[in-house]
């Protein structure tokens, strides 16, 4: 059994976590996306970039940071 789980460099989590802070959490479904390694963190930025000032956008974009990783058995 193998995850979909990644690293990100450490200055994408920095980052994320800064904005995520300064735009008031605007941007926290994509930190906690970096943070935990998914694999479709960068999905997510664009997402709650381009849809997050609208409340769905937002909320679409924390459930995927949120939801578990993908597992593949072989």
């Amino acid at each position: 059994m193998s995850t979909t789980l990644t690293r990100h460099r450490p200055v994408v989590l920095v980052v994320a976590w800064v904005l995520a802070v300064v735009s008031g959490g605007y941007f926290l479904p994509w930190a906690l996306a970096v943070t935990r390694g998914k694999t479709n963190a960068t999905t997510i930025g664009w997402v709650n970039f381009l849809l997050g000032w609208t409340i769905v956008g937002w909320v679409v974009a924390l459930v995927m940071s949120l939801r578990p990783h993908a597992t593949h058995t072989f």
